[in-house]
């Protein structure tokens, strides 16, 4: 229950406290509800060079302990709040156990009105905030059930972080951009221009083009642009110019992918490879403590064995870019034991010893495993799996396209997570965004094809 002191209950000198450990999140439900995003609370880095060293909990963070204490407490439900001074003395940082305390000053019997002396003490006894309240006090007795706390849980994005730092340390590279005939799609390209990512060149019908600046508001006049019929001689036109070398990239616009993906796979004058084309999302999701790779979800229907290999292969290259030297790849099934009548726990199976045979190189592979076997190390004791990947997978391989979709826009939509989707195994990186797409997400797609095209220059 809950209960109130009314005024004609207070007593001179009567206290109350309650006391809470500050953690990370705390600072970030409160920077997310105040609107208070000030580095020296949220940006480790930034905050390492302050005259803190650290990240500091935001000063009203402890005023909102005392507003807890009087509005629960002393005087408790009913009471109003008239006015408060604060001080703040020392900083707060996570870890730390502030404990605020109120301790009646004075009653004025018109009005019902009560100062209270505040303080806010740490674990060491040093007073961290002090100041006085001044609060309208309940006339009425109220006794009622304590309502359950909220249980809030904050979905940080902090994956795509060190990704956006590296891809922003070298010159923009050259983009063909097919057909970005809508604002959305020229806003995602010159977004990306704009943040040092990449240096569009806008392939499409001019006037369409011009049209889509003029209701975006948006001056493309720096930019070339080249002249195209269509979407589909926009696909063909922005693939020359990746082979002629006057792009490094190539980036998808409001032209349907299979328009893309044709002129990319065809036969004269595409960018295929020896390697199978394949797309990867790299997922940012919260509550993960690094970003997840899941393969393939957009070009691959129902991938054969050796297709799946490729897959793998070229997911690996992807993860060794972003910084995982020897990625944890999980093969998925609906089960984490060899079935002959699911031909996707066979595959998953073959994968596996063409790994140990120095088929497929660069990860440690492991399958069939179930997605929670994958990702969740309880749920893989549980089972009894020893592995090096279960319950720690870089990568998650799916056993076709339509599991991947959904696996991906599941975790999307209903886990809120992020997804930069990325095409691999062509001559260049190809940028695959969609309307849906959030400003961090489309720009992660183009870092990371940005580290990809860097990488494999290097690697020349």
């Amino acid at each position: 229950m809950i209960e109130n002191r009314t005024f004609d209950e207070i007593r001179l000198g009567d206290s109350a406290s309650l006391s809470h450990t500050l953690s990370e999140q705390d600072i970030q439900v409160f920077a997310a509800v105040s609107g208070d995003i000030n580095p020296a609370h949220m940006d480790p880095d930034y905050a390492a060079g302050s005259r803190f060293h650290h990240i500091i909990a935001h000063g009203m963070w402890g005023g909102g302990l005392i507003s807890a204490v009087l509005g629960t407490r002393l005087p408790g439900p009913g009471t109003i709040y008239l006015g408060q001074s604060l001080r703040f003395l020392h900083p707060v940082v996570p870890g730390d156990t502030v404990q605020a305390t109120v301790t009646v000053a004075e009653k004025r019997a018109e009005h019902e009105i009560v100062l209270l002396d505040c303080a806010c003490t740490n674990q060491r006894g040093e007073i961290v905030i002090e100041g006085r309240a001044e609060v309208k006090a309940p006339k009425e007795k109220i006794r009622r059930p304590r309502v359950d706390m909220p249980d809030v849980s904050v979905m940080a994005h902090d994956g795509y972080r060190h990704v956006m730092e590296h891809a922003k340390q070298g010159a923009p590279l050259p983009t063909a951009v097919a057909h970005p005939c809508t604002p959305a799609t020229l806003t995602a390209a010159l977004e990306a221009a704009e943040a040092g990512l990449i240096l569009p060149i806008l392939v499409g019908p001019p006037a369409r083009i011009q049209a889509a600046a003029i209701e975006a508001g948006l001056d493309i006049s720096p930019y070339r642009l080249v002249a195209s019929a269509h979407s589909h001689d926009s696909a063909a036109q922005a693939v020359a110019l990746v082979r002629a070398g006057e792009a490094c990239l190539l980036m998808k616009g409001s032209l349907h992918t299979d328009e893309l993906m044709g002129a990319v796979v065809a036969h004269n004058g595409g960018l295929r490879t020896q390697r199978r084309i394949s797309h990867a999302y790299v997922m940012d999701v919260p509550r993960h403590p690094s970003p997840l790779i899941i393969t393939d979800a957009a070009i691959n229907i129902t991938p054969s064995l050796a297709e799946k290999a490729d897959i793998i292969r070229n997911a690996i290259g992807l993860a060794q870019v972003l910084g995982m030297a020897e990625p944890k790849v999980a093969i998925l099934a609906a089960v984490e034991v060899v079935n002959p009548e699911m031909p996707s726990t066979l595959d998953a199976a073959a994968l596996c010893k063409m790994a140990q045979r120095g088929q497929i190189t660069g990860g440690l592979l492991d399958g069939p495993l179930a997605l929670d076997n994958a990702i969740s190390i309880a749920a893989a004791a549980e089972k009894g799996i020893v592995s090096p990947v279960a319950g720690q997978a870089d990568i998650l391989v799916v056993p076709d396209l339509e599991a991947g979709n959904m696996l991906a826009k599941q975790l999307t939509f209903l886990g809120g997570a992020d997804a930069a989707g990325i095409v691999l195994g062509a001559q260049v990186p190809i940028i695959l965004t969609s309307r849906a797409d959030s400003l961090r997400t489309r720009l992660a797609s183009c870092a990371v094809a940005v580290l990809m095209a860097r990488a494999k220059v290097s690697a020349q």
